[in-house]
């Protein structure tokens, strides 16, 4: 229980505070979405985002970290907070406020046991079924929020694999900004960031010259960040 438990506010009217997360992952050249069937009444059986009514004890932040590890077995991944979503009317349960989170994850990396058990499943951002209250608007805001992101920060590549391709990266960001990027210009423009490593290995699985793999180098990036290097992609 948190330390205050006199309640000096008993006279005014109480309602829920809740997180919804919006968990985005990238599969064979798609951006996808993790949503699953809604199990609680209103609105049982109907798609959704995995979320959480915030425990007495918890941040906002931890309520959301605990439904990622609860769904996903994931505790390091990048997330932030988006907005909160406060209209009196937006759900037929009861006054609930809903801060959401997007959380973007790697999708070798999850557990994929823990996202079955809870009848969770991966939706290409163009083939979305209807969600239910106003989770759409969440998930329009969270495209909205990524695009504008990854044009001047790299959080792209908190969506691929620790090795990389260069074609898979622009696939990855055709897909955030859905339309084709010139292959030349991006190698030429991404390379020239200074925050990618080239490996001595190859990607063989889709011709047989192959295509050299690289890592993302954090550490040249924080630097290059702290002195104001404009990370602009495309």
């Amino acid at each position: 229980m948190p330390k205050h438990t006199l309640d000096y506010y008993s006279k005014n009217d109480k309602m829920y505070v809740a997180t919804d997360c919006i968990i985005f992952g990238f599969d064979e050249g798609k951006l996808k979405l993790l949503i699953f069937k809604r199990r609680v009444e209103p609105l049982k059986d109907s798609w959704s985002l995995i979320g959480s009514f915030v425990k007495l004890d918890e941040d906002v932040d931890q309520a959301a970290k605990r439904v990622l590890s609860e769904i996903t077995g994931l505790e390091s991944v990048f997330m932030e907070e988006l907005k909160s979503y406060g209209k009196a009317e937006r759900d037929p349960g009861y006054r609930t406020i809903s801060i959401a989170q997007y959380a973007l994850i790697r999708l070798e990396a999850y557990n994929k046991e823990l996202v079955e058990k809870h009848g969770a499943h991966w939706y290409e951002i163009e083939a979305l079924p209807n969600l239910v209250l106003d989770h759409n608007q969440m998930v329009n805001d969270a495209l909205g929020r990524i695009k504008r992101e990854a044009r001047y920060k790299p959080i792209g590549f908190e969506l691929l694999p620790e090795k990389f391709t260069i074609p898979q990266l622009q696939q990855l960001y055709e897909a955030i900004y859905q339309k084709e990027l010139d292959a030349r210009n991006f190698r030429k423009k991404v390379l020239s960031l200074n925050v990618l490593v080239k490996l001595d290995e190859k990607d063989k699985s889709t011709s047989r010259r192959g295509a050299f793999l690289y890592k993302f180098d954090y550490k040249n990036y924080q630097r290059l960040l702290e002195s104001g290097y404009n990370f602009e992609i495309a």
